[in-house]
């Protein structure tokens, strides 16, 4: 499966579209898109994945760096759109204690500060 990565950004906030699988073939791609971002002081990103049906640890692991690095620079990460699989990932490594997740499909917010 391939991974299609889309950035737009609106009013300061750094969006982007993550389509397809996270996986470790396919991870080095999105980390390139979210490295390649240049880190401002009080950045704001929001990283839909409404559109993501599958993610590893691998993928795990890309969203834990870009947080560091997003934190490092005083700045704001926002995830939404997962899907109940993909938010009980985050919830079991609890990642999701730590990072903001908004906009679970089917079901409630659940966001973390």
């Amino acid at each position: 499966m391939n991974l299609q990565v889309e950035q737009v950004d609106k009013d300061l906030v750094h969006n982007f579209k993550i389509i397809g699988e996270i996986d470790i073939y396919t991870a080095p791609k999105l980390k390139e898109h979210l490295t390649n971002l240049e880190q401002a002081e009080g950045m704001e990103v929001e990283l839909d994945l409404s559109e993501v049906n599958y993610m590893d640890s691998t993928g795990l692991g890309v969203f834990v760096g870009f947080y560091k690095e997003v934190k490092a620079h005083n700045g704001k990460m926002v995830i939404k759109g997962l899907n109940q699989r993909l938010y009980r990932l985050f919830e079991i490594t609890g990642l999701s204690e730590i990072m903001q997740i908004k906009e679970i499909e089917g079901g409630e917010d659940h966001a973390s500060v």
